[in-house]
């Protein structure tokens, strides 16, 4: 008896096991990453970095990240030789 319940309720439960890690797998795909916010600063005339911190993010939205909110000078990326070039995006 023992056997004959084993051999029938295998299949059953491989399956369930399947559909269980497969629904599994997809929520962990689903779960929004939290983009930890870079710091942008200001560009002079010589696109030299000005020592002024704005918080920023590079991930491209419609509206670019400024001193002031919607105005103001534009944030930029801080490159290693204190250029700003890259424009960075709001919060």
């Amino acid at each position: 008896m023992k056997p004959l319940f084993l051999k029938n309720s295998m299949p059953f439960a491989v399956i369930a096991l399947g559909i269980s890690g497969a629904f599994a797998t997809t929520s962990i795909q689903s779960i929004p990453e939290n983009k930890v916010p870079i710091v942008g600063y200001l560009a002079n005339s010589q696109n030299k970095c000005i020592n002024t911190p704005v918080a920023c993010e590079t991930i491209p939205k419609p509206f670019l990240c400024r001193l002031n909110g919607t105005t103001g000078p534009i944030a930029y990326k801080k490159e290693d030789d204190d250029n700003c070039i890259e424009p960075l995006f709001r919060p």
